[in-house]
């Protein structure tokens, strides 16, 4: 007998490609279960629709409601960037007990003196170091003249820099020099409002317009978007008159005094006031503050009566971020509410399901189905609901914020976070919601679930 070896029989090794049939099975299988969801979906369409419906209006809910927050923060932000984070705002006020006196319309002194003086500001440039400039004004209400038409104003008497400190633009010309200011010149820089009103034909560029007996030529437009973005009551400064015309400082001193005579009801009052604002800008704005605190102890020693205030736009900004922040959250779990309701109609819709399909949930069972395979169909069916709600919603939410702004003309912000933030909070309600229905399917008893009727 041969002792060649036999070769030996060639067995197919079938153990290599085990995984891909399963893995080919899984993909199948959740192929399978995704159709006879997206199936049921479509069979009860008015159903799925107004389901779907609840996680649209709180999705787009949310959106809005934040752009609209965003926006109007945005616009409390912004009034208090243009007055400059590095500037400290001074100007004068009325001692309480004075107008009190005043609106009773007795007891009334012959004069009144308050205010900030030219000693003061002449004490804080000397005594605090990182004082860069001081811009003084003087305001006079006056009516100015065109012709025939004129228009109450408040005439501002102030220096050069004005505009640059406060984050003022001219839409046409320019603002008056140096050598105007030094000469007492005429010249006015008009407010966009007052050009409109006085001049509404003609280019008000150039032309003069008449305060008291004096004649003043127009040298510059403001830009309307430096009065609209500033609000007396939000900024809380003076300077928020839409009508205020501008004057060199000189000029106004020359022309109109210190002291101002008015009719009160219980006679004349006259007002005698040096400066009427100022602006304290500083090098450093991290000393800002402390500045500000400084001033307000200066200005304590020097006046007798609370005829001044101090306003620190830098504090009034981190102010208006905080109170931003906690009115975007409240503004967030209000709107939050709407998806709350939609996720608990995609949790009764869905338990209806469950209970008008037993029958159909037993033939699964029993034709071989999973626990999982069931809890899966159920599942996809509730997030198929709160995805295409969300996507819908998504839509709506970033088309409402654009009509606001176009029909309302209010400022509204869409960040992208918004938009994320409601998309992922609908997915995870329909998981959420979707998730005790499904398991409630997968645990019923196959052979009651086929005797039901």
């Amino acid at each position: 007998m041969s002792d060649a070896v036999l070769p030996r029989a060639t067995v197919p090794d079938t153990h290599v490609n085990v995984l891909k049939p399963s893995a080919s099975f899984n993909y199948v299988r959740l192929k399978k279960i995704t159709q006879v969801g997206v199936k049921s979906i479509y069979s009860h369409g008015l159903r799925s629709l107004l389901t779907v419906l609840g996680i649209v209006i709180g999705v787009a809910a949310v959106i809005a409601m934040m752009a609209v927050s965003e926006g109007a923060s945005f616009e409390a932000q912004q009034q208090f960037r243009d007055l400059g984070a590095n500037n400290i705002l001074l100007k004068s006020i009325k001692p309480v007990e004075v107008e009190e006196a005043s609106n009773r319309g007795f007891g009334l002194p012959q004069a009144i003196v308050y205010g900030l003086t030219n000693a003061d500001i002449e004490t804080i440039r000397q005594s605090i170091p990182g004082v860069t400039n001081v811009i003084a004004s003087r305001i006079v209400k006056k009516t100015v003249w065109n012709g025939g038409r004129n228009i109450n104003s408040d005439v501002v008497g102030t220096a050069v820099d004005y505009p640059v400190s406060r984050n003022y633009n001219l839409r046409v010309g320019r603002f008056f020099s140096e050598t105007e200011v030094r000469d007492h010149s005429n010249v006015v820089v008009l407010s966009d409002e007052v050009a409109h009103s006085l001049f509404p034909i003609d280019d008000p560029l150039g032309g003069t317009v008449k305060i008291d007996s004096d004649y003043y030529k127009i040298v510059g437009i403001m830009e309307p978007e430096g009065f609209s973005n500033l609000g007396q009551n939000q900024a809380g400064s003076s300077n928020s008159a839409s009508t205020r015309i501008f004057i060199p400082f000189t000029s106004s001193k020359s022309r109109f005094g210190e002291t101002t005579t008015r009719q009160t009801a219980g006679g004349m009052e006259s007002e005698t006031v040096e400066l009427h604002e100022a602006i304290i800008q500083l090098e450093d704005q991290e000393q800002v503050i402390e500045v500000g605190d400084i001033i307000g102890q200066i200005l304590s020693r020097r006046h007798k009566k609370v005829d001044y205030a101090v306003e620190i736009p830098l504090a009034l900004l981190r102010q208006a971020e905080a109170s931003a922040l906690r009115d975007q959250i409240v503004a967030g779990a209000i709107a939050g509410i709407s998806l709350l309701v939609g996720g608990i109609g995609i949790m009764n819709i869905m338990l209806a399901s469950v209970t008008e399909r037993t029958r159909e949930i037993g033939i699964r069972r029993a034709l071989g189905a999973k626990k999982q395979d069931i809890i899966l169909q159920f599942l996809i069916e509730a997030v198929i609901l709160s995805g295409v709600g969300g996507v819908i919603g998504v839509v709506l939410g970033i088309s409402i914020p654009i009509f606001i702004s176009l029909f309302w003309g209010m400022t509204t912000i869409v960040t992208p976070l918004a938009p994320l933030l409601a998309f992922s909070i609908s997915a995870l309600i329909g998981v959420i919601f979707g998730l005790y229905p499904s398991m409630r399917a997968a645990d019923m008893d196959p052979v009651e679930a086929l005797r039901h009727e």
